[in-house]
């Protein structure tokens, strides 16, 4: 019989500490990495291996959750020269949440501008951080509630949120709120969410107590049920999603918990089996999962386990070219046809 095609890493950047984020140049030329513990904001060149600073993120704190936690390209780079980090940061004595935009000079970022910072002080658990340009070109951050639960429900502060917003941090007028950057709420923790290339639909992963890890479908306006009753007695998910009105439920959920972290799918990635299927990765248990949806691709049909890390897994980032990378504490690796 023929050998069963399996999935495996291959190391990219080694020896990083704590690549909580990375993105790409539009072009798939660079890796844009940034490291949770020191602020720095790097550039590499896969072709040559140079690695380079750009920026760092002053006024860093990294306790907990906290530190540098996301990165993201601006789409029209490098027309349109800026890099987005999304940081905790001390203001006048004060941690925050904030986004900055960090315009390229020659390889060096300079001009960085707050474009987004939270009138919630930030936790130093439940940040979250992942950054990413939508299809729409809009760009998306996702909010933890600041260990914070009642935060979650509030349309008063963007904790425990998905956010829209304009390149330059406005409000889009198309936002399901008035005059608000929200885009979903009801929220608790989460590090990852990824745009289905097929769908453009938003597709999100979420952290519970001791209880319901999450994968969720996000939509406009929509309330995922987190807040002030968070518990982890009575009957899952249902037990810590029915705050606030209308509560929609979790496509798939997790108890004992797994962490999952970051998304990402599929689409020319060239793993076996797995064309149109979303990726996972789990802190907790060390693995990649593969998500295989329903024909309408509104709803999951199978979960699988394709590969077992030896660290917990932060971030999985599909390439310009369609190929998989993931980060753990350590290092960014290529996932690969064994």
């Amino acid at each position: 019989p023929a050998a069963t095609t399996t999935v495996g890493k291959q190391i990219v950047i080694a020896n990083q500490g704590f690549p909580a984020a990375f993105g790409f140049t539009p072009d798939g030329a660079q890796i844009v990495y940034g490291l949770r513990l020191n602020g720095q904001i790097r550039f590499h060149v896969l072709a040559s291996g140079a690695d380079t600073l750009f920026y760092k993120v002053p006024n860093l704190v990294h306790s907990g959750e906290q530190g540098l936690l996301g990165v993201a390209v601006d789409p029209g780079f490098p027309a349109k020269a800026f890099v987005y980090a999304y940081a905790v940061r001390s203001i006048n004595g004060t941690l925050r949440n904030q986004i900055l935009r960090i315009q390229d000079s020659n390889g060096t970022g300079t001009n960085a501008t707050v474009i987004f910072s939270s009138n919630t002080v930030a936790g130093e658990y439940h940040d979250g951080g992942h950054i990413a340009f939508g299809p729409d070109g809009m760009l998306y951050a996702v909010v933890g509630e600041s260990h914070d639960p009642s935060n979650a429900q509030s349309l008063k502060t963007p904790a425990g949120k998905v956010l829209r917003m304009t390149p330059t941090g406005g409000v889009p007028a198309d936002n399901p709120f008035p005059n608000k950057r929200i885009f979903s709420y009801g929220l608790r923790n989460s590090f990852g969410f990824a745009f289905d290339p097929q769908t453009e639909l938003l597709w999100e992963t979420e952290n519970g107590p001791e209880c319901n890890d999450e994968l969720n479908l996000i939509g406009a306006g929509e309330n995922h049920g987190w807040g002030p009753n968070e518990s982890c007695s009575g009957t899952h998910p249902q037990d810590t999603n029915q705050d606030g009105p209308n509560p929609v439920l979790p496509l798939r959920w997790y108890t004992p918990t797994i962490a999952p972290t970051g998304t990402a799918f599929c689409h020319n990635c060239g793993l076996p089996n797995s064309e149109g299927t979303m990726f996972f990765g789990t802190f907790n248990t060390s693995e990649i999962r593969r998500v295989t949806l329903n024909a309408a691709r509104t709803g999951i049909a199978t979960v699988k386990t394709v590969y077992k890390n030896s660290d917990g897994v932060l971030s999985i980032q599909a390439a310009p070219d369609g190929r998989l990378y993931f980060s753990d504490p350590n290092a960014i690796y290529r996932l690969i046809a064994n």
